[in-house]
């Protein structure tokens, strides 16, 4: 088995998103900047290189002013000491509070990354949970919910 290693920069730019905030404004649901997206440039010339989906996801929510950013995963919520029989889910925390997560190894930093710079950006929530509790994620009871 092998993996090949690329370079993964920050998304600047999601491309079409007049037609998602069209889309969604018009009720329909709208699966996109899913995993692993190939970065696009203006010349059409390639890049060997892999967008992070929850940044994209992130500046997708910002270049359409989303109300609320949600980051669904396997994990039900951001842990303070993951793995250790002192492990506690964070329900609720500011970016700031969040910013120690952001460097964390494995699939949790960069949704932190992620969730934090909109929520900065915005001023608006954001939450990090798991697909199967999305429900009691927004409802907060289960799930971190990020907001100022």
């Amino acid at each position: 088995y092998l993996r090949r290693v690329v370079a993964s920069p920050q998304p600047r730019k999601i491309l079409d998103s007049e037609a998602i905030e069209l889309l969604l404004k018009e009720g329909h649901v709208v699966i996109c900047s899913g995993g692993g997206g190939v970065p696009v440039t203006e010349d059409g010339a390639g890049s060997e290189a892999v967008i992070d989906k929850d940044l994209a996801a992130a500046l997708l929510a910002e270049q359409i002013n989303a109300d609320g950013l949600v980051i669904l995963t396997d994990a039900d919520a951001v842990y303070e000491n993951w793995g250790t029989p002192q492990q506690r889910a964070i329900r609720h925390a500011t970016p700031d509070e969040l910013a120690p997560f952001a460097k964390a190894d494995g699939s949790m930093g960069p949704k932190v990354t992620a969730v934090s710079g909109y929520v900065r950006s915005r001023g608006k929530p954001a939450w990090i949970g798991a697909l199967s509790r999305i429900e009691e994620t927004l409802a907060g009871e289960a799930g971190t919910c990020i907001s100022l």
